[in-house]
């Protein structure tokens, strides 16, 4: 009477190795932001999930102006056979210019240091791939361990992703006011040996700064 309930343990391994989490898990923290102790489940305009802190000293209307520093890759990024050096660069570099564009909309970019003012940094800690989340039919067993299959010999679709942390701190006192950690979701891609282009994460990059655009705190 039970068999019908009985899922072998490799449909189960599959099932949860499919599962594709929203938000950066503590263990993919790069270091970048130094404390990540009070970052906080929250969501963004969007309505996507995100890990985030705000000061309660963090008052929009206190920091009109902001210092931007540049994106950069943290820890140090390297081509791979999926990623080239190029395509690294372009993808900085487009991230780095729709960030500034979006702190714009909102902010007067300063170059001194000085009475309400934010210094603003940025980096991107990873850009990669990983298998899509199991669809609901595939909890079907027998769909499962096909899915699982496709992912194990590289013909299962994936997610393209990067990850961005953010901090915003007081440029005369170097308190923190904000920090943030996004995970962005790209184009889907054919299977594991697909390259990862611009053109795959552009969407993803341009949903984060539709978010920081509106963003909006007391």
């Amino acid at each position: 009477m039970r068999s019908h309930l009985v899922v072998p343990l490799v449909t189960l391994a599959f099932l949860t190795a499919g599962c594709t989490s929203h938000v950066a898990d503590t263990k993919q923290y790069s270091g970048f932001l130094g404390d990540y102790s009070q970052l906080k489940m929250a969501e963004s305009a969007s309505g996507k999930p995100t890990m985030r802190w705000i000061s309660p000293d963090y008052h929009a209307a206190k920091y009109p102006n902001v210092i931007y520093t540049p994106i950069v890759y943290y820890p140090a990024a390297h081509p791979t056979q999926r990623i080239s050096q190029q395509t690294l660069d372009a993808i900085r570099q487009y991230a780095d210019q729709k960030l500034k564009d979006g702190i714009t909309v909102h902010k007067n970019l300063v170059t001194q240091k000085g009475p309400n003012t934010m210094v603003v940094r940025a980096a991107i800690t990873a850009v990669g791939s990983e298998n899509e989340g199991v669809q609901f039919y595939e909890v079907v067993p027998v769909a499962a361990v096909i899915a699982g299959t496709m992912a194990a010999t590289g013909h299962r679709t994936q997610n393209s992703t990067l990850y961005l942390e953010v901090e915003a701190s007081d440029a005369q006192t170097g308190k923190p006011l904000i920090k943030v950690v996004r995970k962005a979701f790209g184009k889907t891609l054919p299977n594991n040996s697909s390259p990862i282009t611009l053109n795959d994460l552009r969407p993803g990059i341009d949903e984060m700064v539709r978010d920081a655009v509106s963003f909006s705190a007391p």
